[in-house]
């Protein structure tokens, strides 16, 4: 395998970062429906930084949401398009990119210890519901009528926080576990 340098990704992630982009798909069609419909994709998420790294993980994110956006049905539901992202829900898609760009900047300062990881994702997914949050907010309010941050929150967030936390924990687990087997994977 070659080695890496700050500026460049290798062949090799290039690969994971597109394994992870399907991943990611495949995670966000498995899907309790719900206004805000429970699905996989913040694991998906989560994995693809700590399999990864930073860098790559959130290139990989990047290239999930242009594929949505483009209108390849990656989305809950297997829905796609630019719609999707401006629809009332799209802010907490577009948080995954903040997550991982949250992500990398701590594993840029504080490096790739478990703990970081922990952190950072937490902190992630902190922004990721603040983004979405105010951007369902802004557009529920705009098209349907007023309603409070509190209620939004009610609707949107603290059903998941849970559930995140548990993904966080398994995506730590298993990221780590294939991360090793992919490092040691040459091509």
């Amino acid at each position: 395998m070659t080695s890496m340098t700050k500026t460049k990704i290798s062949t090799h992630q290039l690969v994971f970062a597109g394994l992870c982009v399907a991943l990611t798909a495949i995670c966000s069609w498995i899907s309790i429906p719900a206004p805000v419909p429970f699905t996989l994709q913040t694991f998906a998420v989560f994995f693809t930084i700590g399999v990864l790294g930073g860098k790559a993980g959130t290139l990989s994110i990047i290239a999930y949401i242009l594929l949505g956006a483009a209108g390849v049905p990656v989305f809950t539901g297997f829905a796609g398009g630019v719609g999707v992202l401006m629809g009332n829900t799209g802010g907490y898609i577009l948080g995954f990119l903040i997550t991982g760009l949250t992500m990398w900047a701590f594993e840029n300062f504080f490096g790739k210890s478990s703990k970081v990881f922990l952190i950072s994702a937490v902190v992630g997914l902190f922004f990721c519901y603040l983004f979405g949050t105010l951007w369902f907010l802004f557009l529920y309010t705009r098209n349907t009528g007023t309603v409070s941050f509190l209620t939004v929150l009610g609707w949107c967030v603290f059903p998941f926080i849970l559930p995140d936390f548990i993904k966080i924990g398994l995506a730590l687990t298993i990221s780590r576990r294939v991360s090793g087997a992919v490092n040691r994977t040459s091509f």
